[in-house]
């Protein structure tokens, strides 16, 4: 039984002829015809009334089949409906994963430009570690990530998006504020306030001090960006934090990042996604969002993009 048997069907009941189901269903009369006889072999009973030629009344299985018939070709409509829906982004939904950084700094600004553009996609974002990113995209729970990490051996498809490095911040109050620049060595003392592991900014903490046979002196260590911005602002340690997180708290002197020797930790954010398998057009859609977003921000970064303590003595602050 075939979606096209059963429209030349329906044709056939509601036009009340064979001649005007065939112009409707753009098929030749024998072919309509013979669709009728093919249903009843399969059906086994016949689907009209033929006591009267030219009357189409339809038997007891005619009525049942032609309820069910017409409900089927109004779910294959709505399905292509919907299928080209999707494909013209008027619906669907797209489903990002972030790092905290990337998902609190970076993803607000990006899905705002993707909905002004396509204003009926819904976004689910989920904010993990790299390592659970990773594994979602691949189980096919994702459909991209935009990572501050990129671990070797991935598997995927990544498209770098922009530099970003990771400080060291202190309050404006803090004693090490005034200093043109500190070595890794002069933070031993200091109480240091850290993301929560898994972190490639807390690994890569770890690694200097270690290198440097430096005392690494945590105050917390399950902290999250905002709460290291809140704690040093309020001078209760100093911490290392992605530079494109501190942007605006350092400009507005809320903060001051103080350049380490023997601490230079350069970084590149990613967009990620699975090398195989088919791909929702809303991706490729973001994707694109994204490339232009990446290329606007990278011309409009500020040309000084640390605030040392100099700077703070210089303007009298």
């Amino acid at each position: 039984m075939e979606l096209m048997q059963l429209e030349m069907f329906v044709a056939v009941v509601e036009e009340g002829s064979v001649h005007a189901a065939a112009e409707r269903v753009f098929r030749t009369q024998p072919a309509v015809s013979m669709a009728i006889r093919k249903l009843e072999d399969r059906i086994g009973s016949p689907l009209f009334d033929r006591t009267k030629r030219h009357d189409y009344l339809l038997t007891p299985a005619g009525e049942v089949l032609y309820s069910y018939a017409t409900r089927l070709l109004n779910l294959r409509n709505e399905a292509v409906a919907a299928i080209e829906s999707l494909i013209k982004l008027r619906q669907g939904q797209l489903r990002i994963g972030a790092n905290e950084s990337t998902n609190s700094y970076l993803l607000p600004q990006l899905t705002q430009v993707f909905h002004q553009r396509y204003p009926n996609i819904k976004i689910e974002a989920v904010c993990q570690h790299t390592n659970g990113l990773i594994r979602q995209l691949k189980e096919r729970r994702l459909d991209l990530a935009l990572l501050a990490h990129l671990p070797e051996g991935h598997e995927l498809e990544a498209q770098p998006l922009l530099r970003d490095e990771v400080v060291l911040i202190t309050s404006p109050r803090h004693h090490l504020a005034a200093r043109e620049r500190v070595h890794v060595r002069e933070l031993g003392k200091e109480s240091v306030i850290v993301e929560s592991q898994p972190s490639s900014v807390s690994e890569k903490v770890v690694e200097a001090f270690s290198s440097f046979e430096t005392t690494l002196n945590i105050r917390v260590e399950s902290a999250t960006i905002d709460m290291i911005k809140k704690m040093v602002a309020k001078n209760a340690g100093v911490g290392f934090v992605p530079l494109m997180c501190v942007r605006e708290e350092i400009a507005r002197r809320e903060l001051v990042s103080l350049p380490v020797e023997g601490f230079q930790q350069k970084r590149t954010l990613w967009a990620v996604r699975r090398r195989e398998g088919p791909r929702s057009h809303a991706a490729e859609a973001f994707m694109q969002v994204v490339k232009l977003e990446m290329e606007n921000f990278r011309g409009e970064q500020p040309a000084i993009l640390l605030v040392t303590g100099s700077d703070l003595r210089k303007r009298g602050i």
